[in-house]
């Protein structure tokens, strides 16, 4: 196994990116290097806050979670619907998938990242617009 060489230029560079963009993680990835910089500040006050709410306020909220069947972002990035500009979608709603076709891409630093099905099944829902920024563990659509 190949020993894992830090630049710690490109750690400050990308947590930088972090503050100016107000994004809460980034990943880089370049060969078999991956580097994933995150940031969890707004943990302690978000406590605070959820202390001083009303309580019939927050337990729906925080309970929730992802709709069943929904295939969540894996990466921060941008997401597209279709291969090209004005181009077919991948999907679209009522569309029956199968495990591991392409159902949208997502741009992460300038790399065009294929996003697979995890499960075949129908498009139910497609929560995202083209071209608009996604956050890593966002719900993309739902296939059930």
């Amino acid at each position: 196994m190949a020993k894992l060489e830090v630049d710690e230029a490109l750690v400050r560079k990308l947590a930088q990116l972090l503050t100016e963009t107000g994004l809460t993680e980034i990943e880089y990835e370049t060969g078999e290097q991956r580097i994933r910089v995150n940031r969890h500040a707004a943990a302690a006050p978000v406590a605070a806050a959820a202390a001083t709410a009303p309580a019939a306020a927050t337990p729906s909220a925080a309970s929730e979670g992802p709709p069943a069947g929904a295939v969540t972002s894996p990466m921060v990035g941008t997401c597209y619907l279709s291969s090209e500009p004005g181009g077919a979608p991948f999907v679209k709603v009522g569309d029956r998938v199968s495990k591991g076709q392409t159902i949208l891409i997502i741009e992460a630093m300038k790399v065009m990242n294929p996003i697979p099905a995890p499960t075949a099944g129908t498009v139910r829902e497609i929560a995202v617009e083209d071209g608009r920024p996604v956050e890593y563990g966002e719900t993309l659509l739902v296939i059930n």
